[in-house]
């Protein structure tokens, strides 16, 4: 899976699965002051990036992610570490 093709996907289940607002999707939106995700949110995330990216997360991994940027390279990183496996 590209980078690209990551990024889409997010994409997708950020606008129709959490109801965001897609032209709210910039590299520097805050995850909860910007695209309105509350911690209820966070655990629901935790389960659809599971399902669609095939990796368990950690909730101290979401410690260090802030931005949807912060939250793109994080998805990328572990589906890329997890193809190299």
């Amino acid at each position: 899976m590209t980078n690209t093709e990551i990024i889409e996907k997010i994409h997708e289940f950020l606008t129709e699965e959490f109801e965001v607002d897609a032209a709210k999707l910039v590299p520097e939106a805050n995850l909860k002051e910007t695209l309105g995700l509350d911690s209820l949110d966070y655990i629901d995330l935790v389960v659809v990036i599971e399902n669609n990216f095939g990796f368990k997360v950690k909730p101290e991994d979401f410690t260090n992610i802030i931005t949807f940027q912060d939250f793109c390279d994080y998805v990328i990183s572990r589906v890329n570490s997890k193809e190299l496996a």
